[in-house]
């Protein structure tokens, strides 16, 4: 076991915290003294997170066996197509222990592969079928609409090709996807198809890790997979478990990482198909009382007080590694995880409010021992957090007094940029308050930054090429037919992504089809929309068609990610500024061998500008305008550019770099090296 007293590196790291030690230490040790109560300190947490391999329907070398946890029923059936969903002696289940666990041991051919089965439960002054809770595979009757737990246990079983992955992620490029509308048809995508058709385009375009939405089985497709009823299942609109087993291990032969979105931040409140009311208890997994049901999301709260609770969780995390081999997750909704608010209506502007009372100890405690687990059964096992109100030391190791996550969503950038443009005229468009907020983090923590992710491309919002050209893009955006808005709408496209994906200091993330100027919102079928699939779905034909200005964006991204990628350790490396001038909207930056120069001036474009740097050669190696990527090619990249000497800068080995910069645009060069 661990030392009880943590070394608080994040305090030393930052003094303001200092206040607030001894809430940190209290968190720390809280999540320590748990740690010892589920495992005795005779096992380790990950020894402790197996309830996959003893709840649910386990298969024998001579038959099966059945366990749920359900202290508050009276009695149990297994029900199923092998029963003619009648209740049958022989599948009563007995009651193990005071504990509440029900067990039932099935001979070899009792059941079968394929065979539909639920649970029958009496409680007292009630019964009820459920799925049980550990079901890993849930199907729905196309006719019915019906959930029911399948029986898989297929004879061919997917066999991994690598068991041990390890992607290069420094940087970590996320293509973050919905298998179920990656697809150009008007329908739901699978996952054989995304494997077929998608997989090789996000390799092509140079990202090394896929963040997979939606995976979780959930009722209601709409819910874009927020709304999980069963979370062991991998969602079978999209095909069969072996079959995403498959899409992992081809990305993975491909050198893409992929992880899931997982969400444990609450609950889908059905419950026949959920954990609502299981057994007769609406709090078995839940907080009761006022806690029990999130205001904002209309679904349940988890009880993280609960051992069992914690152990369903951790044992949920710890599947999707064994099982599927995820190389880690996005946790969902943290910030509602940590207040007992969920953070809503809270504007988080002083280091007090992280420390007054209003979080909740028990979310805090399991989000450390979730991290804990996981990067000690796999080390290099990557986590990131979804969480909006600046929680301090979320992304700092759990052994520095932190919460132990990789990585953090700089979701203030997303949220900078539609304000941006949104509220101002491009002429205050101030490059020093770009960089800020590109740049604006914790020195300890990793983030994630992102120019927008699939929150913005939801119907009801914008993505950023709506914002700036909106309904012009159905009308100019063919080669040769642009209007002013698609060019002005093209040109700061590519500065934004640029802008972000530069100034990271871990990772950065794009929403499939975002990259390249994707025209539709996402809008899931529903009755309001007379439960199309339109707006579901993803059309690879635009950025496929050469004669439309999407490829071109599209062309952009997969540069602009190639050439970030190819710098070594290119999120560690330190940003320097090299010069801003809001008058200008001029910016400029070096990270390595690479200089940033940005003109977002809509009007002015400069001959000469200067900049100081080490002296030498430079090379353009990346340009918002030039013609590949649908600008005008203003500037003749062919040429090398060399500084010019200054005497007083002679023995810092400096000279002036003078470059000719349009309006509207952005480059990147590189400095020649022998």
């Amino acid at each position: 076991m661990e030392e009880t007293t943590p070394q608080l590196r994040i305090i030393e790291n930052d003094s303001y915290l200092e206040p607030y030690a001894q809430a940190i230490t209290g968190r720390h040790q809280h999540a320590l003294d748990k740690e010892l109560e589920l495992t005795g300190g005779k096992q380790s947490l990950a020894d402790f997170a197996t309830g996959y391999l003893y709840f649910g329907l386990q298969k024998l070398k001579d038959g099966w066996v059945f366990r749920e946890w359900a202290p508050n029923a009276t009695s149990m059936y297994l029900i199923g197509d092998f029963s003619d969903w009648k209740e049958e002696e022989k599948f009563h289940c007995n009651r193990l222990s005071n504990q509440g666990v029900w067990e039932l041991r099935l001979d070899e051919g009792d059941i079968k592969h394929g065979q539909l089965y639920k649970l029958k439960i009496y409680w007292n002054g009630g019964e009820g079928e459920r799925i049980p809770v550990w079901a890993r595979r849930v199907v729905q009757d196309e006719q019915t609409k019906i959930f029911s737990a399948q029986v898989w246990n297929p004879e061919n079983s997917y066999k991994f090709h690598r068991k041990v992955f390890r992607a290069k992620t420094d940087p970590l490029m996320i293509y973050e996807a919905h298998v179920g509308m990656a697809t150009n048809e008007e329908k739901v995508g699978t996952y054989n198809e995304f494997r077929e058709n998608v997989l090789p385009r996000i390799k092509k375009s140079g990202y090394n890790c896929v963040q997979l939405m939606a995976i979780q089985e959930h009722p209601y497709y709409g819910s874009f997979g927020y709304h999980v009823s069963n979370f062991f299942a991998p969602s079978s609109r999209f095909g069969t478990p072996e079959e995403l087993k498959e899409l992992i291990d081809t990305a993975h032969q491909m050198g893409i990482a992929v992880i899931m979105d997982i969400v444990h931040s609450h609950a889908v409140k059905n419950e026949v198909e959920g954990l609502g009311n299981f057994a007769g208890d609406p709090n078995q997994y839940f907080y009761s009382g006022d806690r029990h049901e999130h205001p904002a999301w209309d679904s349940l709260c988890f009880d993280y007080g609960k051992n069992e609770v914690l152990h369903f969780l951790l044992s949920n995390c710890k599947y999707w590694l064994d099982e599927f081999h995820f190389d880690g997750f996005r946790f969902d909704g943290v910030t509602s995880m940590l207040y007992y608010n969920h953070g809503l209506g809270e504007a988080y502007t002083n280091y007090a409010d992280y420390f007054n009372g209003a979080e909740d100890d028990n979310a805090i405690c399991y989000l450390m021992l979730a991290n804990k687990m996981i990067h000690e059964y796999i080390p290099k096992t990557i986590t990131i957090a979804e969480e909006v109100s600046g929680m301090p030391g979320l992304a700092a190791p759990f052994k520095d007094g932190g919460y132990g996550f990789d990585y953090r969503m700089a979701m203030n950038i997303p949220d900078y940029w539609i304000k941006l443009i949104r509220e101002k005229v491009d002429e205050d468009w101030k490059p020093s308050s770009m960089f800020w907020e590109v740049t604006n983090r914790r020195s300890d923590e990793k983030t994630i930054s992102y120019a927008e992710s699939h929150d913005q491309a939801l119907v009801g919002d914008k993505t950023i090429i709506f914002r700036l050209i909106d309904s012009d893009m159905y009308w100019h955006f063919q080669i040769g037919d642009e209007n002013y808005n698609v060019h002005r709408g093209m040109a700061l496209h590519k500065m934004i992504r640029l802008l972000t994906a530069s100034t990271i200091n871990g990772g950065y993330l794009n929403f499939m089809g975002n990259e390249f100027g994707h025209p539709e919102w996402i809008d899931f079928p529903r009755e309001g929309n007379q439960w199309s699939f339109k707006y579901a779905r993803r059309q690879w034909d635009l950025v496929d068609n050469p004669k439309l200005d999407y490829h071109f964006l599209g062309d952009f991204d997969n540069e602009m990610i190639h050439l970030l990628s190819s710098i070594e350790a290119f999120e560690e490396s330190k940003i320097i500024e090299i010069w801003h001038n809001d008058g200008d909207q001029i910016l400029a930056y070096r990270r390595r061998n690479l200089i940033f120069v940005f003109n977002f001036s809509p009007t002015k474009s400069y001959t000469d500008y200067g900049f100081l740097v080490a002296e030498g050669r430079y090379d353009v190696v990346l340009n918002t305008d030039s013609k590949d990527y649908g600008g005008f090619g203003f500037a003749d990249d062919s040429v090398p550019h060399y500084t010019n000497p200054d005497p007083l800068y002679e023995e810092e080995r400096k000279g002036w770099l003078k470059l000719y910069i349009p309006a509207r645009s952005a480059v990147v060069l590189k400095k020649y090296r022998k």
